[in-house]
Parts: structure tokens; C-alpha cells; sequence
């Protein structure tokens, strides 16, 4: 469902993140407001793909 370079948020809301890698059902993402791209392990499950409603981000 989801690939690299997909843009995602939790369901429940927070950042915009960036998919860096993809296994099975789990993403590999960084935020996009980190310049180290730190990773960060989510289920494909709990997140939808970014999108925006004027200047919110919206799940």
C-alpha cells in the first residue's frame, strides 16, 4: 500500500513523515522536520497518507 518517498501521519494525528523504507507491514519513516532523518518504526496500520486542508495536515 505504501512506498519510499510516500508522505504519511498518524491516524491519531502528529508530523508529516516521509517513508524511507517499506518491509511487509512495517514503515521505516523520518519526520520531515528532521534533518538527520532519524528512523521511525510504524505499522502500515496506524497511518494514512499525508494530506493537507489549507495549512493543517489532515488524517
Amino acid at each position: 500500500m505504501f512506498k519510499v518517498d510516500d508522505f504519511v501521519q498518524a491516524k491519531t494525528g502528529g508530523p508529516k513523515m516521509q517513508v524511507l523504507r517499506v518491509e511487509g507491514d512495517m514503515l521505516w519513516c523520518a519526520r520531515i522536520d528532521d534533518q538527520l532523518k532519524k528512523e521511525i518504526m510504524v505499522n502500515a496500520d496506524s497511518v494514512n497518507l499525508y494530506h493537507e486542508d489549507d495549512d493543517f495536515g489532515v488524517c
